[in-house]
């Protein structure tokens, strides 16, 4: 005995899409209460941000969201290479006493 397979239409795989993209819901959830596979309409959903992605131009302005987030990965960014200054410090200095110690046993 062979499974059927469910077809769906464009317009519910939208309105399934806008349930998690628009309202803020997770895929499970969602799919818990359309009943579908979370891996299907995961699979709807990455088309969708995908198309939308695409649709918008790279010179775009901001958004709310996207604007806190180039702050946030700003912030990480500059944390980062203060951390790594820091660290090339410690490698210079440990050349030089390391360096110190190899002249004095001689």
């Amino acid at each position: 005995m062979g499974s059927t397979r469910r077809s769906f239409t464009e317009e519910y795989k939208e309105k399934a899409v806008t349930f998690v993209m628009d309202d803020h819901r997770s895929i499970a959830e969602v799919a818990r209460n359309i009943d579908v596979h979370e891996m299907t309409l995961g699979k709807w959903v990455k088309k969708a941000r995908d198309a939308k992605e695409a649709a918008t131009p790279p010179d775009a302005p901001l958004d709310g969201s996207e604007r806190v987030e180039l702050v946030r990965l700003r912030a990480e960014i500059k944390d980062a290479k203060s951390v790594n200054a820091q660290l090339l410090m410690q490698v210079d200095f440990a050349k030089k006493v390391a360096t110190w110690f190899a002249k004095d046993k001689q």
